[in-house]
C-alpha cells in the first residue's frame, strides 16, 4: 500500500509543478512586456517633450494661412487671456506664432522677450528674438 501511494502522490504533483512553471513562464513573459511598453512609452514622450516648441517654429513655411481677420481675432483673444494670467505661456505662444503668420515681426517681440524671461534656458526664443530685431532693424532703415 505504501508503493502505490507513493505513485499516486507522484503522479498528482507532476502535473501541478508544470502547471506551476507554466504560470511562471507567463507571468515572467507578461511583466517583461510591460516593462518593454513602460520603456517604450517614457522614450516617445521624452522626444515629443524636446521638440522645438511650435510658437517656435517657422510659420513662413506653413501651408495652412488663417484670414486676415481670423488672426485679428484670434490675436485679441490672446490678449485677453494675456491681460488676466501675463505668465500664461500656451497664450504667449499662440500670440507669437500669429504675429508671425501676420508677419508683424515688431510685435512678436513683446510676447517672445515675456518667454524668454519665463523660459531662460531656451535657446530657441532666444535665437528667434535675434532674428526678429535683425528684420525690425533692417525694416526701418
Amino acid at each position: 500500500m505504501g508503493n502505490l501511494e507513493l505513485s499516486f502522490t507522484h503522479s498528482f504533483y507532476m502535473p501541478k509543478r508544470r502547471i506551476e512553471r507554466i504560470a511562471a513562464v507567463i507571468s515572467i513573459v507578461s511583466f517583461g512586456g510591460s516593462m518593454i511598453f513602460g520603456a517604450v512609452q517614457a522614450v516617445s514622450s521624452v522626444n515629443q517633450a524636446e521638440e522645438i516648441p511650435p510658437a517656435v517654429a517657422s510659420t513662413e513655411s506653413s501651408s495652412v494661412s488663417l484670414p486676415k481677420s481670423e488672426m485679428q481675432a484670434q490675436a485679441r483673444e490672446y490678449e485677453i487671456v494675456l491681460k488676466s494670467e501675463p505668465n500664461n505661456q500656451i497664450a504667449l505662444e499662440g500670440l507669437l506664432k500669429i504675429r508671425m503668420q501676420a508677419q508683424d515681426r515688431k510685435g512678436a517681440i513683446q510676447p517672445l522677450d515675456k518667454l524668454i524671461k519665463l523660459n531662460p534656458n531656451k535657446q530657441e526664443y532666444k535665437t528667434l528674438l535675434a532674428q526678429l530685431k535683425q528684420e525690425v532693424s533692417k525694416g526701418n532703415r
